[in-house]
Parts: structure tokens; C-alpha cells; sequence
């Protein structure tokens, strides 16, 4: 469902922000360190219970792959071409190393921060992603109360398959909304003021599990337009008018300070794309030295553990995880997942009491 204004999210108590290549509405925080976001998903307490052995990714994953068909399974899993940079994502964390600095007082640990204006609990979020219900049946409801169990931000998507109305009425966290695929300003104006829309390639296949992707793949093709430029998406931040932030951004990052966007997200969309390409953790650094002190900068993609999120924080900064979780257990197993205790934990032993603390003098790349 969509929202029946262009004002809509806000009204739903959403926040919004905007992704370049295809342009989605997301947020980000308003201070100078990146956020390092996870994708983490699974359905309701419904599911089969989750032994507290079995929160990893790989745990997660190797659950998802036996409760899902095949081409659900490899629509979370899969990723473009031979998936070297789907690897990456996640084996850049493993080339650095954290140095701890030891008797630091660490009895009371705060990791709260704050993601554009919104106050979160953990530096961590649930970001958009399409489809959840494929994967769990109550999808987004079961991600958005874990998240609001935990005092952080979740993420709904324009593909979402639960309407924002509804989210907004009874998920107290903060929001984000996020919309793909917008082709001109012209359309943006036009897919906020009018009645809500079905997926009709999707429709007469998603029920029955079969030919996932490419029905996906139809509808993604259909939305993109490759002719979409800087001037496009100026022209969107300025018919929004509030909060903006852009998703994908690996390069030439002022050119989002010029427009005035508010948030970038550095991402390569889950190696779904550019086979080949860099790491949102390789490319961080770059972008915060470039911007990070004249916009909010969030890390997307490959965390899979706390200490990769304590990486990202250090270098200056604001995946699919959770989905093999929804898929595996739903709410519980969202809830399940260790990254908030790992989080914790991880600044303790580092010796910082808040995420204000860690910086790159924590870090050594080898």
C-alpha cells in the first residue's frame, strides 16, 4: 500500500529517503558517523522454536534454505553474476582488525545514537527489503516489532507487502519508507497522490511459489529508467521537501551534498547488481573523509556480527541477515539474532562506553 499523499509517510509517523539508480525514501542520522545497517528478518513466534545456539548467519541461512522453496530461497541468497562482491561484502570486515583499550570503566555501556533526527537505541537498523511475506507470513509485522523491541529503526519498502497505514498505526520505533524505482519527479508526485497499486506480474505467481524471480525481475525492469540523472533526483528531493537521504552512493558523494540531501546510504544493493564491484566497508572510508562531516552517512551491506558494525562506527559510519532469520523463525528469530548482545558485549572489550568513542585509532588493515 502507498500512501495516499505525497506527505503520507510523515503523517503515518514514517520518515523518508531516496536511493540513486532506481530512487528509494530512506533516512539517515544527522551526525557525522555512518551506521552500519543489517537486514535481518524473521517471521512471527509462530515459527518453530530457535534453539539460542542457532542465532549466527550461517545458522539462520542454513534454516531458511530448508523451510523456503528453491527460488524463494535463492531470491534472499542469490546475488548477480559469480557473486565475488557478494563475498566481499562481508570478507572486507575479516582485512580489519580492532585494537581494545583495556581498564576503561566499562561497567555502563550507552550505544544509542541518532539516525536523521530520529533517537535510536542501537546503531543498528532494519532496513527496507521486498516481498517479507515470501519468506514468513507475517513479514514485516514480525520485523517491525522486533525492531521496536529493541528501540531501533525499520525500514518499509515500496514493494512492502504490508500497507504503511498499518505499520504506522501500531509500530511505535522509528520509520523509514523507502521507494524504488522512480523514473521521473513527474512519477514520484503521481505514485504518492493516487490509489494504492498491485504487483500484476506478481500476482498470479507469488502464491504459488514458482518463477519468483523472474516475475521480480519483470516488475524491476518495467519501474527502471536508465535515463534517471542528478537533475532527477534534485528534482524529487525538492518535491519532498524534508528528510532525504540516497541509497547506493559510491562515489562522488558531494554531488548528494549539492542537491541537498540529508543522508547517503553506501551500498552496492547486496552485490545484487555490479558483480565485481567494491565493498560499502572498502569504500567508507572515502566517502566519510569526502562528506561525513556535511551529511549522514550509513554503511549497507555484509555485516554479519557485532564487530563488523563496531568497524563501520570506528571508520566514521551511521543486509539479507535478517531475512534468513524471518524465513527461519519469524519475530523470534529476528529477536533471537546477536547482534545487539554482541554489540555490547564488543564495546566493553574495547574499552568505549559509547559509540562516540570509537574511532580509527581503534582500527589497524592489514
Amino acid at each position: 500500500m502507498v500512501p495516499r499523499r505525497f506527505d503520507a509517510p510523515e503523517r503515518q509517523g514514517l520518515t523518508s529517503v531516496t536511493e540513486v539508480r532506481r530512487i528509494d525514501f530512506g533516512l539517515k542520522a544527522s551526525s557525522q558517523r555512518t551506521r552500519a545497517v543489517v537486514h535481518a528478518a524473521i517471521g512471527n513466534g509462530s515459527g518453530p522454536r530457535v534453539s539460542s545456539n542457532a542465532t549466527t548467519s550461517k545458522n539462520f541461512r542454513s534454516l531458511a534454505r530448508r523451510r523456503l522453496p528453491g527460488p524463494i530461497f535463492h531470491y534472499i541468497d542469490g546475488a548477480a553474476d559469480d557473486e565475488v562482491t557478494y563475498r566481499r561484502n562481508t570478507e572486507a570486515y575479516e582485512r580489519c582488525d580492532l585494537v581494545p583499550n583495556v581498564l576503561a570503566g566499562v561497567e555502563g555501556i550507552d550505544m544509542s545514537t541518532t539516525v536523521m533526527g530520529q533517537k535510536l537505541a542501537m546503531p543498528l537498523f532494519w532496513p527496507p527489503t521486498a516481498l517479507q511475506r515470501l519468506f514468513h507470513h507475517d513479514g514485516e509485522r514480525a520485523v517491525a516489532k522486533a525492531a521496536e523491541k529493541f528501540g531501533t529503526m525499520f525500514g518499509i519498502l515500496s514493494l512492502g507487502t504490508i500497507g504503511i497505514e498499518e505499520i504506522g498505526t501500531t509500530i511505535s520505533t522509528p520509520k523509514l519508507f523507502q521507494v524504488s524505482f522512480v523514473s521521473h519527479p513527474s512519477w514520484a508526485a503521481n505514485y504518492f497522490t493516487h490509489k494504492k497499486f498491485e504487483l500484476p506480474q506478481l500476482k498470479d505467481y507469488v502464491k504459488e511459489g514458482s518463477n519468483i524471480s523472474v516475475s521480480v525481475g519483470d516488475y524491476f525492469s518495467t519501474m527502471l529508467d536508465q535515463s534517471m540523472n542528478w537533475q532527477d533526483a534534485a528534482d524529487v528531493r525538492k518535491k519532498w521537501g524534508k528528510q532525504f537521504c540516497l541509497k547506493g552512493i559510491m562515489s562522488v558523494a558531494k554531488r548528494a551534498v549539492d542537491i541537498g540531501a540529508t543522508g547517503i546510504m553506501v551500498s552496492n544493493h547486496g552485490a545484487r547488481q555490479l558483480d565485481g564491484s567494491r565493498s560499502p566497508f572498502d569504500q567508507l572510508a572515502e566517502i566519510v573523509d569526502a562528506v561525513g562531516d556535511r551529511i549522514d552517512v550509513i554503511c549497507d551491506g555484509g555485516v554479519a556480527r557485532g564487530t563488523h558494525v563496531l568497524k563501520a562506527l570506528s571508520l566514521g559510519a551511521g543486509g539479507r541477515l535478517y531475512l534468513y532469520a524471518l524465513a527461519a523463525a519469524g519475530q523470534a528469530g529476528v529477536e533471537l539474532g546477536n547482534l545487539h548482545a554482541e554489540i555490547e558485549r564488543d564495546m566493553k572489550l574495547m574499552g568505549c562506553r559509547t559509540v562516540d568513542q570509537l574511532s580509527r585509532d581503534n582500527l589497524r588493515f592489514r
